[in-house]
């Protein structure tokens, strides 16, 4: 009797001093000051629209204007939303660890197209989402001049994302026209025809259409006499002198 009571009394002050000790280092640990910031892109540090001073001084804003702060008073949750708030960045990673680093993970935003009107010129990226140019990099991709309604948004980023995602036609279509009408007409970086793809159905159609007929009209020299490439009868691509 005697010797469960003591194996359970030794059970107690394990426990006990278990709890003491993990109280003791997350004390310690979170009254460290903060080392370093370390920020990371995803995909590298090629084509960056925000610079790594950029996110650190963000960081440093909302830390009071200083990093030299410590871990416990660091709000991770705050600087995540801070940081995905900035218009050129889709997501943010912020964790620190142990030796008292503080860590950032950047995705950035993939325009797909830039708008431009009278007054303003704006990214618009994969999902739909504005995005403000960069005075670190310029993307290179299709200008679009004219508006499209809210309800019909959804078929207009399919025909943008299916450009971006082709290498030939990310390469090839170098501005996009939308018509009051709702209807597109495109412009190739290699000829001086206009492309009629009419309105933003049979997207994919269209665009195989039109990859089939610049393969075959290249080896036709007539092809530098088109003015326009019609897209919008599926079973076939209409041409006009």
């Amino acid at each position: 009797m005697i010797g469960l009571k003591w194996h359970n009394i030794r059970l107690v002050i394990i426990v006990l001093l278990m709890v003491f000790l993990y109280s003791f280092s997350s004390k310690r640990n979170g009254s460290r000051a903060l080392k370093e910031v370390n920020i990371s892109f995803e995909g590298g540090t090629d084509n960056m629209f925000i610079t790594h001073e950029m996110v650190n001084n963000l960081l440093k804003q909302n830390l009071g204007g200083s990093l030299s702060i410590q871990k416990d008073a660091v709000d991770l949750n705050t600087l995540e939303t801070v940081l995905d708030d900035h218009g050129m960045i889709e997501k943010a990673e912020v964790f620190s660890t142990v030796d008292g680093s503080l860590n950032a993970h950047i995705k950035q935003k993939s325009p797909t197209v830039r708008f431009i009107s009278d007054n303003t010129s704006y990214y618009i990226d994969r999902k739909g989402t504005t995005m403000p140019l960069s005075e670190n990099f310029s993307a290179r991709v299709p200008l679009v001049v004219g508006s499209y309604v809210e309800k019909d948004k959804d078929q207009y980023l399919s025909l943008f994302n299916e450009i971006s995602d082709d290498d030939f036609l990310s390469k090839d279509i170098t501005g996009i026209k939308i018509l009051p009408s709702g209807s597109i007409l495109m412009k190739s970086r290699n000829y001086d025809y206009t492309i009629i793809f009419g309105k933003p159905v049979f997207i994919d159609r269209k665009l195989k259409n039109y990859k089939a007929f610049f393969y075959h009209a290249i080896k036709d020299t007539l092809v530098k006499q088109y003015k326009e490439v019609n897209l919008m009868f599926t079973e076939q691509v209409v041409c006009k002198k």
